[in-house]
C-alpha cells in the first residue's frame, strides 16, 4: 500500500512538472529581465485545475500519439541556425512567413501537439480543428500562437499566401481588410517595436515600398550609423571595415527587379539599393527616398571613403552609392556613369572577385564575344578598386556573406536641383564641379582598334587602380575634404539662414564653406538683369548722343588721375578713346564677376 501511494504521488508531481514545462521559457525570460529592486509578482494559478479537468486524454495516451510525429511534422530548416533570444523571440523568417497569411490561407495542424494538463493544451485542442487562418482566429488562436506553432512544426501551410506582407499604407478601402489582416498588422507592429526598442510612430514613418520589418532593420542600421559617427568624431579616428560591415548587416535590402543587366540567370531580382542621386525612367532627377530618411547611413559610408582616400585619388567625386548583398552580378556595362567608380566588398566570403575588361570601348556588340584573357581579376575583399563602370565587368561566384559598396557619379549631375546637391554635400558627398573631367583619374579604354591614339593622348594614366586595405588604413584623410558630421550640419543650417546670399563663403567649425540657399537661381537672374542694364547704359553712353553729353570715356577720364589721362591720350587716337575706355570697363567688370 505504501509503495502504491508513493508511486501515485510521484505520478502527480510529474504531471504538474510537465504541465508547467511548456511555460518555463517565458518564466526564465521574465526572471532574467526583472528588476531586482522590485518584488516579483506571484504567478497566477487561475484556471490550472480547470485545464486539468478539461484534458481530453491522459499523459500516457498523449505520449503514444506522439510516436513518429516529429518526422511527419518537422520544424522549419532555419530553426537549426543560431539565434539570440528566448523561445518567444521569434525569427525574422517566421515574421516574413506569417505576415503573408490571409483569412483564406489553408493550414493543417499537427494532431494533439501539446501535452495535457495545461491551458495551452485545452486551447490547442480547440483551434487545431481549423482548416484556414480565418477559422483559427475565430477559434481563439492569435498571431503569437501562429509564430510559436509554426517554429515547432505544428502548422503546415497549404496556401494561398501574399507575395509581400500587408502594407497598411496602401489600403484605400478598410472594408476590404479582414479580421486576420487587422490582427496581424496590430500585433506585428507592437512586436517589432518591443523587440527592437522602437516606438510605433517610428515604424510608421518609413519610405514608400518599405515593409514593417524592412523599416525596423533600417532604423537599427541608422541608429548604429549615428553611434559610429559620434564615436569616430569624439575619438578622432577613422571608420573601420567592421563598422561598415555592421551597418550593412543591419540594413534591410530591397528586392530590386529593375537591375536586369546585373541579375544572374534564372533569378528575377537582386538585393540592391541606391543612396544618393538618381534619374528615374521618366527623366526626373531626385534623391532616392532612403537618402533622406536614413542620412547617417550614407554619412558613415562617405566618411569611410574620406578617411582612406589616397592622395592620388583626391580629385575623385561621386553623387551616389550602390549597395549590393549576396549576389554575383553577371557580365554587364553601366550605361549612365560619369567618370570612374570606386568599389569595395565586405563580409566573410570566399571567391566573389571582380572581372574587369579595362579596354572595352563598347564597340563589341555582344559582351559574350569578349575574351576572358583580356580581363583583369581583382579581389575586392582586400582593397578598393577605381575602375570604369562603363566597361564590361562581372562578379565571380562566391560562398558566404558578401556585401559590396560602389561610389559612382551619374551622368546628369549638372542637371540636378541645387537642393539635392546641398543635401548630398551635407552628409559628406564630394559633389563634382560643373566642368569636371571624366578622364582626370583614369584614361579611356583603348579598345581593340584605336590603341595608339589613346596611348598617345593618355600616356601616364592607367585603366584602373587598386588600393590595398593596408595602404588605405595608413593613409591620412585629405584636409581639404572633411566629412560634415551631425554637429557640422546643424551649424551649416544655422549659417545658411544667416548668409543672405547664395554662394556666400562662411566659416563652419573653422573651415570655409560655400553655403547653398534656396532661391539661388532667382538671385542669379537678378544679377544677369543688372549686368544687362549696365551693358545698355554703356552702349547708350558710347552713342553719339552720349558723347555729346560728356558720357562714356569722358566720365571715365574725369575720374582717372592726370598722369593716366595723359598716357591714354598718347596711346590712342581721339576717335577711339571712348571705345578703349569702354573695353577697359568691360574687362574690369568681367574680372570682378569672375572673382
Amino acid at each position: 500500500f505504501l509503495v502504491q501511494a508513493l508511486a501515485l504521488l510521484a505520478l502527480t508531481i510529474a504531471q504538474h512538472l510537465l504541465a508547467s514545462l511548456e511555460d518555463m521559457p517565458m518564466m526564465l525570460r521574465r526572471a532574467n529581465t526583472v528588476d531586482p529592486a522590485k518584488p516579483r509578482k506571484p504567478r497566477s494559478t487561475e484556471g490550472r485545475e480547470e485545464a486539468k479537468a478539461a484534458a481530453v486524454m491522459t499523459m500516457e495516451e498523449w505520449k503514444k500519439k506522439q510516436e513518429g510525429m516529429d518526422k511527419k511534422w518537422p520544424a522549419p530548416a532555419y530553426m537549426s541556425n543560431p539565434h539570440e533570444g528566448g523561445h518567444t523571440c521569434y525569427r525574422d523568417e517566421t515574421y516574413e512567413i506569417t505576415t503573408r497569411w490571409m483569412a483564406e490561407t489553408k493550414i493543417a495542424y499537427r494532431p494533439h501537439a501539446k501535452a495535457p494538463g495545461s491551458k495551452s493544451h485545452v486551447r490547442y485542442e480547440k483551434y487545431s480543428k481549423a482548416k484556414t487562418v480565418g477559422e483559427a482566429l475565430k477559434l481563439g488562436s492569435w498571431p503569437a500562437d501562429w509564430c510559436w506553432d509554426y517554429e515547432r512544426g505544428f502548422i503546415k501551410v497549404i496556401g494561398p499566401v501574399r507575395d509581400e506582407p500587408l502594407d497598411s499604407s496602401k489600403i484605400t478601402n478598410e472594408d476590404e481588410t479582414t479580421d486576420v489582416d487587422k490582427a496581424i498588422w496590430r500585433w506585428y507592429l507592437r512586436e517589432l517595436a518591443k523587440r527592437h526598442e522602437l516606438t510605433i510612430e517610428d515604424l510608421k514613418g518609413g519610405c514608400s515600398g518599405e515593409s514593417l520589418i524592412m523599416r525596423a532593420h533600417r532604423l537599427l542600421s541608422q541608429r548604429e550609423a549615428r553611434r559610429i559617427l559620434k564615436d569616430a568624431e569624439k575619438e578622432k579616428r577613422k571608420i573601420t571595415n567592421d563598422e561598415v560591415l555592421t551597418v550593412l548587416r543591419k540594413w534591410s535590402f530591397g528586392k530590386n527587379t529593375n537591375r536586369v543587366n546585373v541579375t544572374p540567370e534564372n533569378q528575377e531580382w537582386v538585393w540592391s539599393d541606391t543612396l544618393g542621386l538618381l534619374r528615374d525612367r521618366i527623366g526626373d532627377i531626385h534623391l532616392t527616398p532612403p537618402t533622406k530618411t536614413y542620412p547617417e547611413v550614407i554619412g558613415v559610408l562617405n566618411k569611410y571613403l574620406h578617411d582612406r582616400i589616397p592622395p592620388e585619388m583626391k580629385s575623385f567625386r561621386w553623387t551616389s552609392i550602390n549597395l549590393n548583398c549576396n549576389y554575383a552580378a553577371k557580365r554587364h556595362r553601366d550605361g549612365n556613369n560619369f567618370g570612374p567608380s570606386a568599389i569595395q566588398a565586405f563580409g566573410d566570403f570566399e571567391g566573389g572577385c571582380l572581372n574587369y575588361w579595362p579596354e572595352d570601348d563598347r564597340t563589341c556588340d555582344k559582351e559574350e564575344k569578349m575574351k576572358a584573357a583580356d580581363s583583369v581579376k581583382l579581389n575586392l575583399k582586400d582593397g578598393l578598386c577605381l575602375f570604369n563602370g562603363n566597361c564590361s565587368h562581372s562578379v565571380d561566384d562566391f560562398k558566404g556573406e558578401r556585401y559590396s559598396v560602389v561610389f559612382f557619379c551619374v551622368r546628369c549631375f549638372n542637371e540636378a536641383p541645387e537642393e539635392c546637391k546641398a543635401q548630398l554635400r551635407s552628409v559628406g558627398t564630394l559633389y563634382p564641379e560643373p566642368d569636371a573631367d571624366r578622364y582626370a583619374l583614369l584614361r579611356p579604354p583603348r579598345g581593340y582598334a584605336n590603341k595608339k591614339e589613346v596611348e598617345a593622348k593618355y600616356k601616364k594614366k592607367q585603366s584602373h587602380k587598386f588600393y590595398p586595405c593596408s595602404k588605405m588604413d595608413k593613409a591620412d584623410s585629405p584636409a581639404a575634404y572633411p566629412l560634415l558630421t551631425i554637429s557640422d550640419r546643424i551649424a551649416r543650417e544655422w549659417v545658411t539662414a544667416k548668409a543672405g546670399k547664395a554662394g556666400a563663403i562662411v566659416k563652419v567649425k573653422g573651415r570655409k564653406e560655400a553655403v547653398p540657399k534656396k532661391g539661388a537661381a532667382s538671385q542669379e537672374k537678378k544679377a544677369q538683369a543688372k549686368a544687362k542694364s549696365k551693358a545698355k547704359a554703356k552702349a547708350k553712353a558710347d552713342s553719339p548722343k552720349g558723347k555729346a553729353s560728356g558720357g562714356g570715356a569722358d566720365k571715365a577720364a574725369a575720374k582717372s588721375t592726370p598722369a593716366r589721362k595723359e598716357k591714354k591720350e598718347q596711346l590712342v587716337t581721339p576717335g577711339k578713346t571712348t571705345k578703349r575706355a569702354a573695353d577697359t570697363q568691360d574687362a574690369a567688370a568681367a574680372k570682378k564677376k569672375t572673382n
